[in-house]
């Protein structure tokens, strides 16, 4: 059997744009709670939302915007990030959204790069300092014309008063740029419709059983599909609550709002479950009404799912894998899995996609259990990367099958397991060695919280297997413990040559881990510019 599956389902596509799917909501279930940002003690219910929204998207077009213009977004969450994602929606404008954690160089190349007329900014953030950054690019941005921070009269004015007739919108016309996270090289600005990321938002919500009434703690960044997909579109499709702890994460924001607001869903990357269960009064929050919630942004440890499933409740957790450029999700655990499928897999196939796993030479399909590279094809792959065609091409095939660039095997029932990155992979010694295997393994040590392995130049051969690895708070095993550990265990070629204790890895604001830059610190401290230049890596 070949690794190919599609997801079928009788739920068909919803065939409208993010602006009419909140109207029918909202006259649904106009009284039921639609926000809660709790750092800003705000509550609206959908009656509210969408009137605001409205007004929002018709001061937008009174202020000379057009539909297909592009305004940024750089703020982190808060309830103005969801009005401005809705209101953009409606009005017809494309929202580019802009990491919180961007620098000036970083904030001008997206804005230049996307020719964003409009830029909705919070004024500071963390050691941010937004209002002085865009100071220092506006002058060389001469399509940006006009500029708005939140909290200033010039919101307060754009959202009032407005009475610009809302335009008629197609679902496939593009209204989304999210710029990929940058863990190589230059960002890509992906390019979504309203058909791609509302229906990825109601599918996911199907999966988690999301109706009327239910809360979702969002802590996860906005500006990435995680938060504004996964987490707003899934909740507003199904007339649940979106509730957000705190502008960025901390985790005990995080419990507090689980437990104050009885949420029935959490969500996070791995490195915030983990955070959570590690917190020292986690025993002391009662999170009871946790049902289910979302890990994703990279791949889980098995330990920490078993724990989030036993400590947090969270019985039907579910497991997504995607990326920005699919919308983002393409294969998902069912709440009906056993537990291991949905620990150690990324799920099945999601309905109205395809998936297949091919080899990465040959493009030819590959063997059920054998590893290749993962595509995806269906409603949720992007329009193209923004105003680059080169680069769309290399990434969407003749046949429009998204290349994924991870490694991934599919077993019989149509699991697929995510082995991988496929520029990750470590050849040591003409031996294929992934990564991830090795993590998992050092994740069954008990006094390990977390791990990362990567390669790292060796002359001899080629590449060497270094693991960066976190402790828990009172651990004392040590480099050579470690090591020790894995002698016998594993095959010896996977045990790692050199092992470094860190207290954080190098990341992505949306909790991604950047081993590239691991890399090269670890070149750097190991000395190993000598082999890394042999051209053996």
């Amino acid at each position: 059997m070949e690794s190919y599956a599609h997801g079928a389902s009788a739920t068909p596509l919803l065939g409208e744009t993010i602006g009419h799917n909140l109207e029918r909501t909202a006259a649904r279930v106009p009284d039921a709670t639609a926000l809660v940002s709790r750092h800003q003690r705000i509550r609206w219910s959908y009656s509210e939302l969408d009137e605001r929204v409205s007004a929002l998207a018709r001061g937008l077009l009174a202020a000379g915007l057009e539909p297909g213009d592009r305004v940024g977004l750089w703020s982190p969450n808060c309830a103005e990030w969801v009005l401005t994602q809705y209101a953009t929606a409606r009005a017809g404008v494309v929202l580019v959204n802009l990491n919180p954690a961007y620098r000036t160089s970083e904030l001008e190349y997206a804005l230049r790069q996307s020719g964003c007329r409009a830029l909705v900014a919070a004024r500071h953030f963390k050691t941010s300092d937004y209002e002085a950054m865009v100071a220092e690019v506006r002058g060389a941005l001469p399509a940006l014309q006009r500029v708005v921070f939140l909290g200033s009269p010039e919101w307060d004015e754009l959202g009032a008063g407005a009475h610009a007739a809302l335009p008629q919108l197609q679902f496939d016309d593009p209204i989304n740029i999210q710029y990929t996270s940058g863990t190589t090289g230059f960002p890509k600005g992906a390019t979504l419709s309203h058909h791609n990321i509302l229906n990825n938002g109601f599918f996911v919500g199907e999966y988690c059983g999301y109706g009327d009434g239910d809360r979702v703690c969002i802590p996860v960044p906005f500006y990435h599909c995680f938060g504004m997909v996964l987490g707003n579109l899934a909740c507003t499709t199904h007339g649940a609550t979106i509730v957000v702890p705190a502008p960025g994460f901390e985790p005990g924001p995080v419990l507090e709002a689980v437990q104050d607001e009885r949420c029935a869903s959490l969500y996070g990357v791995p490195t915030m479950f983990i955070a959570e269960l590690e917190h020292p009064d986690f025993g002391s929050y009662d999170l009871g009404s946790l049902r289910t919630g979302i890990m994703a942004g990279s791949p889980c440890p098995i330990e920490v799912m078993r724990k989030v499933v036993s400590e947090m409740h969270m019985e039907q957790v579910t497991i997504c894998y995607g990326m920005t450029e699919t919308s983002p999700v393409s294969t998902q655990t069912s709440v009906g899995d056993p537990l291991e499928k949905r620990v150690a897999t990324v799920g099945r196939v999601h309905p109205h996609v395809e998936v297949k796993v091919v080899d990465h030479a040959s493009g030819a399909v590959v063997p059920r259990g054998e590893p290749g590279e993962l595509c995806t094809r269906g409603y949720g792959v992007m329009l193209g990367y923004w105003d680059d065609r080169e680069r769309t091409n290399e990434a969407i095939d003749g046949a429009d099958w998204m290349h994924t660039g991870d490694l991934a095997t599919m077993d019989d029932d149509g699991y697929v397991k995510i082995v991988g990155r496929i520029k990750d992979m470590i050849i040591r010694g003409g031996e294929n060695v992934y990564p991830r295997e090795i993590e998992e393994f050092l994740y069954t040590h008990p006094e390990v919280a977390d791990a990362q392995v990567i390669g790292v130049p060796d002359e001899r051969y080629g590449e060497e297997i270094m693991a960066w690895v976190q402790l828990r708070g009172g651990a004392r095993v040590d480099e050579d413990g470690l090591r020790d550990f894995c002698q016998g265990r594993i095959a010896h070629y996977k045990v790692p040559r050199y092992v470094k204790l860190v207290e954080a890895f190098p990341m992505t604001v949306t909790g991604k881990v950047q081993k590239y830059k691991m890399r090269e610190e670890a070149i750097e401290e190991l000395g190993l510019r000598e082999a890394a230049g042999a051209g053996t890596a």
